[in-house]
């Protein structure tokens, strides 16, 4: 499994909003530099994340964006799952049932499954919250005596 720049750059933006939450509304412009992320690409990942209600939007002067909900309740997984796709390890489990002519003997099928919802279970446990807690107690943590 490997996750495209699409979805990476998908979860830095939502980062982002979340750090600035109680900015208001963030002009992508501003996303764009703070994350050394080309504007244009943004452009083409906002219209995925308008459709999931992922995002609220406002046009015109001191518009932008922000997110919809708290950051507690946007998983990493979910946010891959929206830009990526599936993101099974393997092409057999992107469909339930799984939908392969060999199923019934593939001796690997149950080392797939058992990855795949390692994988799952992992980046639905881990929020934007969790992920700006974890950035504060590295910043906490960083001093030298």
């Amino acid at each position: 499994m490997k996750i495209s720049t699409k979805g990476r750059y998908a979860l830095r933006m939502l980062i982002d909003l979340a750090e600035h939450q109680n900015d208001g509304f963030i002009a992508l412009k501003d996303i764009a530099e703070r994350q050394g992320i080309s504007k244009k690409y943004l452009e083409q990942i906002i219209p995925v994340l308008n459709r999931s209600d992922v995002l609220n939007a406002n046009r015109g002067y001191q518009g932008g964006y922000k997110l919809a909900k708290s950051p507690d309740k946007y998983t990493v997984g979910a946010i891959l799952r929206l830009t990526e796709g599936s993101i099974a390890p393997v092409a057999c489990l992107d469909h339930e049932p799984v939908d392969c002519p060999k199923r019934e003997g593939c001796i690997t099928l149950p080392l797939w499954k058992g990855l795949n919802k390692v994988i799952t279970d992992y980046l639905d446990s881990v929020t934007l919250q969790d992920l700006l807690d974890n950035q504060k107690d590295m910043v906490a943590n960083d001093y030298v005596i």
